[in-house]
């Protein structure tokens, strides 16, 4: 760590590896030109003390110890073949270069990767094919191409007036958006009704994985 509190992982290809990035008063750096195989990331910091740039990770998994927010770092990464553990709210994956100007998010990529031990909530994958994914099982719910469905998707009445897809507005969803996935337990709750609700209208669709 520099006398900033930064760490910086860079200009390196690391192998075999077990990273914990747990320092609350640590801003982690990965990449430039940081190629990671093989490796385990225990994460244990907020999103504000997250930053990806351009770095690949390969064949690695993510263990989050605490719940990271927001985070749309993930799209200036290229993950592949990638696995996730833990609780993400309001994260986005994949290529979707429009986000930011800065040379690492032209680069952001994700394919292959495993959810299935992730507890995902209002998170999106940008730019990639959704199907090489697996997703996490009931209560998460995966809307597949939403953009494409959205007419079908919002011609439903959903429990407590929730939208699934916007496809114009301030909240619109963006071009690059392949899925989107929600957590049940969140929804009902905020929206006043039962997780049972949801399941009830998301059975009606082919496009959920569920």
């Amino acid at each position: 760590m520099d006398r900033f509190g930064n760490v910086l992982f860079e200009n390196k290809n690391i192998e075999n590896e077990r990273l914990e990035l747990t320092d609350k008063e640590a801003h982690y750096f990965l990449g430039p030109n940081l190629t990671m195989k093989n490796c385990t990331l225990v994460l244990k910091v907020s999103g504000r003390r997250l930053f990806f740039d351009g770095a690949r990770f390969v064949n690695c998994t993510f263990e989050l110890k605490q719940e990271l927010k927001n985070h749309q770092q993930w799209v200036a990464a290229s993950l592949k073949g990638c696995r996730f553990k833990g609780r993400l709210t309001g994260c986005d994956f994949g290529h979707w270069p429009e986000y930011s100007s800065l040379p690492g998010f032209q680069h952001g990529s994700i394919e292959d990767c495993d959810f299935s031990e992730a507890r995902l909530d209002a998170c999106r994958i940008m730019g990639a094919d959704p199907t090489t994914f697996r997703f996490p099982k009931w209560p998460c719910f995966t809307i597949l191409n939403p953009l494409e469905r959205a007419r079908e998707l919002n011609s439903v009445e959903w429990p407590g007036g929730f939208r699934p897809v916007f496809v114009d507005g301030e909240y619109r969803e963006p071009p690059r958006t392949t899925a989107v996935i929600f957590y049940a337990p969140t929804l009902a709750k905020r929206r006043e009704t039962t997780e049972e609700a949801f399941k009830a209208v998301v059975e009606r669709f082919d496009c959920i994985v569920y």
